[in-house]
């Protein structure tokens, strides 16, 4: 008991918590460059999802910007290439976030809002030393995916809602330890795919909360009536 009045007395020492000293300069600025891009290119796609249109031409625009992104070595094309990517993603999350709000117009800010601090929580904490050791991750979050692959086609036979929601869950889990996997291999990759890993981890991630969120709002108003 004595321990835990102390331990409850401690005060969060924030300047220790958000201290990197042992984060190379050269690094640091790479990591402001990378998340910069990033936030850029998240503006981007929540301006394609202010002016959406057809899913499926924006689906299709942004496979052939990220093959023509992957076939190309020059770093300015490149960025124009992610820039128009992040905006035709946000072109085809249209008509969902519209979906969205016709069910609850507080699911949309709730998801991003949640996106973001999970997205924050999980990139930093593998900025410390003693979290470097997500590398192993990678095989057991791919093999997981397709997992959920093999089992999302198989539910197209069944119609099990409760696959449907254990596979959504299991998706979220499953996108938060790519954010922790993608953030660690920030020293293997130019910052230009490090950026576009990151910036789909969150676009993904932001997709299974608001999914999360619609689907638990729609429960509530059942249970209403």
């Amino acid at each position: 008991i004595l321990w835990n009045h102390e331990h409850i007395d401690q005060k969060i020492n924030f300047d220790a918590l958000l201290r990197f000293s042992h984060i190379t300069p050269l690094t640091q600025q790479y990591l402001e460059k990378i998340y910069a891009s990033f936030a850029l290119y998240v503006f981007v796609a929540a301006a394609g999802a202010y002016v959406h249109a057809t899913g499926l031409l924006s689906a299709l625009g942004s496979l052939g910007l990220m093959i023509w992104l992957m076939a190309i070595p020059h770093k300015e094309k490149r960025l124009g290439l992610l820039t128009g990517f992040a905006f035709l993603t946000g072109v085809g999350l249209g008509p969902a976030l519209e979906l969205c709000i016709a069910v609850s117009p507080s699911v949309l800010p709730t998801a991003f809002m949640s996106t973001a601090m999970i997205f924050t929580c999980f990139s930093l904490s593998t900025l410390y030393p003693r979290c470097q050791s997500h590398i192993f991750l990678g095989g057991i979050l791919i093999s997981v995916m397709s997992l959920m692959f093999l089992s999302s086609l198989g539910n197209l036979f069944f119609g099990s809602i409760w696959l449907f929601q254990a596979n959504l869950y299991m998706g979220l889990v499953v996108m938060c330890g790519f954010v922790l996997f993608d953030t660690h291999l920030i020293d293997e990759k130019d910052y230009i795919w490090h950026c576009a890993d990151l910036f789909l981890d969150f676009v993904t991630l932001f997709r299974k909360l608001r999914m999360i969120l619609a689907l638990d709002e729609k429960d509530k108003k059942k249970e209403k009536k």
